[in-house]
């Protein structure tokens, strides 16, 4: 090992112990014991013999808080000494030297602000980003500072990039648990009052919400259990040429079965110490494994020679360049615009049509909203959910660059015109998603944090990898990451998921298949010269217009159904009675003609361009009925 690392090493192990050190003074309420700042008590550095257990704990703390802020700086000077050509340790090292100073900042403020809820929650969050970040380096500086040859598939790295995120997410949520003092609600486990859905309309709102920040820690630690089996049933299956990251992926689930257990335990032992203790330096021990996880396989599968075949490699240039690794010169603006055009901009402003709608609706469930607060939480929620958006597009975009090349409407994006090389566009697909996801969380809160991440990954990992080559279904199952929008927009409001939220979600989710196969009509041959298997391509165009003419019947049905469980007004009912019935003449009209290739090819264009108009009428429909008026 290098100096560097063996440094890197130590500041992992070391921060490790600073949070289990952490988890124990806030477990014995030993917080406050020292109430100054850096020191316990003011003139003197060490606390009195006489002191009691609680003092010297949380002096323990933050003596070995200072010894990692000289362990960072030593890792920052050692980045420069030895590694000043390498941008990827570089950067991260001088990034943690500010990460560790704004860790020490929170410190000071959670003892200021006598450990308040949102302070313990961001003070626990920086900490899980400076973990992150040294465990990075740690693995980053054990492979070569120039990586050689084009590499292999990095499907692998995103599925584990994703439980990652989802590991950090579930952390904040045991957080704010614990901030809330919400860890006692329910005595039993894994039932919650002897139940799944413990929620009772008749229960104080103050009750309601610790009943709610609990059980959703409960269901969101399912969740990730099922994200974290499927990484290791993946890895299992196709990661046989590389154990280590085998042996990770089934040791990370090893250690997460046990994590749940002691979750439990803290509940049936009533919090006791070493259960709380045990419980989150688990969390940190399986946040790093993922991160670990991500990192190795994004490195291992860069070091490896893509395999060789029969065929002439498409993506090797003349004088055995490779394609996938350059990009044409161009200027600072052509790199700008060619990131830009990575998150399909067009796409997201039709998202965000459908997230502001449900928030302006969602405020009837808030009656004592202010403007202002209203207007805050509607930015961040835009701003982060523009971000989800693009990374989720960008990640797509790096995953189908072989189909985009075969097809002349996609030709031209950034991948296949190598304006950007398909590694940076997963990086930075990647880091769209990690700030997005971190902006809602900070800004607006972690259930909407939470959706936007499960959006992300289902877009990528459900719809791109999983279906969207295998079954014409394909964008039938994959729509419901583009339903997703208005639930985020209405927890965003609100912190839950109403029973409007969820009417919302599925006309969207109705609405996609007639639109999204509207398109595929006018561009199946491209679809067909892909190898894509979408409808119109699978089971032809006749077939193709009767299922949209169905769903479109589903569609309208739903939009109705709609105004009588959110009790919409006159206002959306005539809208969708209006625009339901254009959609439906427009939709059986197609069916009719499905025969005729040319006429239907017309009819297609006209209902693709028709249900943009349709959402997006009916949705500022939706936002103008529920504006309180008079």
């Amino acid at each position: 090992m290098t100096r560097f690392q063996r440094l890197a090493a130590a500041t992992v192990v070391t921060t490790f112990l600073l949070v289990t050190i952490g988890v124990l003074v806030r477990a014995t309420d030993s917080g406050l014991a020292c109430p100054h700042w850096p020191g316990c008590f003011e003139g003197q550095f060490l606390p009195g013999l006489d002191a009691g257990y609680q003092v010297w704990l949380e002096w323990i703390h933050r003596t070995i808080a200072a010894v990692i802020g000289f362990l960072i700086l030593g890792l920052a000077a050692l980045a420069v000494l030895d590694h000043r050509d390498r941008p990827s340790i570089l950067w991260p090292s001088l990034a943690a030297v500010g990460l560790v100073g704004f860790q020490a900042w929170l410190g000071r403020e959670t003892v200021r602000l006598g450990n308040s809820g949102e302070s313990v929650t961001a003070h626990l969050a920086a900490a899980m980003a400076l973990i992150g970040v040294v465990v990075f380096l740690l693995v980053r500086a054990s492979y070569p500072a120039r990586i050689a040859g084009r590499g292999s598939s990095q499907r692998f790295t995103l599925l584990a990039a994703f439980a990652a995120a989802a590991t950090f997410v579930l952390l904040l949520f045991g957080s704010n648990v614990t901030a809330s003092s919400a860890g006692l609600v329910f005595l039993d486990w894994p039932l919650m009052s002897g139940g799944l859905y413990p929620f009772d309309p008749s229960l104080p709102s103050d009750v309601a919400a610790l009943y709610a920040t609990h059980a959703l820690h409960r269901y969101v630690a399912a969740v990730v259990l099922v994200v974290l089996a499927a990484v290791a049933a993946v890895a299992w299956r196709t990661q046989r040429s590389r154990p280590g990251l085998r042996g990770m992926a089934v040791g990370i689930l090893a250690l997460y079965v046990a994590q749940v257990v002691v979750g439990g335990l803290q509940v049936l032992t009533l919090l006791s110490d070493w259960s709380q203790t045990l419980h989150l330096a688990l969390g940190s021990l399986i946040w790093a494994g993922t991160v670990a996880l991500a990192v190795a396989s994004y490195y291992v599968a860069r070091a490896e020679v893509a395999p060789a075949s029969g065929a002439p490699d498409r993506g090797v240039r003349a004088g055995g360049e490779s394609a996938e690794t350059t990009t044409t010169r161009s200027s600072t603006a052509d790199t700008v615009r060619a990131y830009i055009a990575l998150t399909k901009p067009r796409i997201i402003e039709l998202l965000l049509v459908t997230t502001v709608p449900a928030m302006v609706l969602a405020t009837r469930d808030v009656p004592g909203i202010q403007p202002m607060d209203w207007l805050r939480v509607t930015a961040w929620t835009l701003i982060a959910g523009t971000l989800a958006a693009g990374a989720a597009n960008a990640i797509n975009q790096y995953l189908d660059r072989d189909i985009d090349e075969r097809m002349v409407r996609t030709r031209r994006r950034p991948l296949p015109a190598r304006d950007v090389t398909p590694e940076r566009a997963m990086v930075f697909g990647i880091a769209l998603a990690a700030i997005s996801v971190a902006l809602m969380a900070a800004f607006v809160n972690l259930v909407a944090a939470f959706l936007t991440l499960l959006a992300i990954a289902f877009y990528v990992v459900v719809y791109t990898i999983m279906l969207k080559r295998s079954t014409p279904q394909n964008i039938v199952i994959g729509g419901a990451a583009g339903a997703l929008p208005p639930v985020i927009g209405w927890a965003a409001v609100t912190g839950g998921v109403g029973l409007p939220a969820l009417m919302l979600f599925l006309l969207v989710f109705y609405w996609t298949p007639p639109h999204f196969w509207a398109l595929a009509l006018r561009i199946r041959t491209d679809y067909a010269a892909a190898g894509v298997p979408m409808l119109p391509v699978v089971r032809g165009i006749a077939e193709t217009s009767r299922q949209i003419a169905l769903y479109t019947v589903l569609l309208v049905a739903i939009s109705l159904v709609f105004a009588v469980v959110a009790q919409m007004g006159p206002v959306y009912l005539a809208a969708a009675v209006i625009l339901g019935a254009g959609f439906l003449w427009r939709a059986f009209r197609l069916w009719r003609e499905g025969s005729a290739p040319e006429a239907s090819t017309a009819q297609a264009i006209r209902l693709y361009r028709y249900s943009i108009t349709y959402l997006t009428l009916l949705f500022v429909a939706v936002a103008v009925d529920a504006l309180p008026i008079g």
